[in-house]
């Protein structure tokens, strides 16, 4: 069995693959995981700047995690170009539009889009390394939920409703794996200022309704959750799997 986060058996740094690393979290996830010495595959709709997230020795990628030819193609690449993935980053994910609130309001377009990203892109991005890990002997599948599969966010049913699947689906992976040495947590961000909350948090009297609900006061920057996903990819937290870790400043302990 190895353990997810430490050098694999040639003595070479692990591999990790970050899903949406092109922005917000996942750039800030990126970054952390380039200096804790990791090798970097980065998938998302901008190759561009997932070349770049991914550093110099690393794989970029354009591809959309909720088609399943996209996917498959990617992870190809990753195996052609490393030959294993020792921790899976699920972090890829969508808000949807403005109009994608209320439940009655929101349109089947939006919906499925919104579960085709959030909770089919952990289904398939999963299930393309699975069987590796298996092979290599154990493994580390990260998904990054948030707190709204825990607690409702007001006005955003279909996203309450995505990030319920993806954690689910991460502790279905840590309960069907374990006995191959394969870990599955899910991080659960609270408000996170990045490219795709920005519009509301430009908003003072929408900031203010946001930091009113939570106890330190003030959301979070992408590096604080990012340190949360590094310190699970370390391997450092071996005893620890189907677990949601809420990374909230408090907000679910209201």
């Amino acid at each position: 069995m190895v353990d997810d986060g430490v050098a694999d058996g040639d003595g070479r740094p692990p591999v990790a693959v970050v899903t949406g690393g092109a922005s917000g979290i996942g750039r800030a996830t990126c970054a952390r995981l380039l200096a804790d010495g990791m090798r970097l595959a980065v998938l998302d709709l901008d190759g561009d700047a997932a070349a770049e997230a991914a550093g110099p020795d690393g794989l970029g990628l354009a591809a959309d995690v909720a088609e399943e030819a996209d996917v498959q193609r990617a992870y190809e690449a990753v195996f052609d170009r490393f030959g294993r993935v020792d921790v899976q980053v699920n972090n890829a994910g969508i808000h949807g539009g403005q109009a994608a609130t209320l439940l009655h309001t929101t349109s089947v377009e939006d919906y499925d889009r919104i579960a085709a990203v959030n909770s089919r892109g952990v289904f398939l991005c999963s299930k393309a390394v699975i069987p590796a890990m298996i092979r290599q002997g154990g493994g580390h599948i990260i998904t990054v939920a948030s707190v709204a599969a825990q607690i409702v966010f007001p006005g955003k049913a279909a996203y309450n409703a995505s990030k319920g699947a993806a954690l689910m689906l991460a502790r279905s992976i840590a309960v069907d794996y374990a006995a191959h040495g394969i870990r599955s947590n899910a991080v659960c961000p609270g408000y996170t200022e990045t490219p795709m909350t920005r519009w509301r948090m430009e908003i003072p009297e929408l900031r203010k309704e946001v930091e009113a609900r939570i106890p330190l006061d003030r959301v979070a920057q992408p590096d604080e959750i990012a340190d949360a996903i590094a310190v699970l990819a370390s391997g450092r937290m071996r005893y620890m799997t189907g677990h949601a870790l809420n990374v909230d400043g408090g907000w679910t302990a209201l």
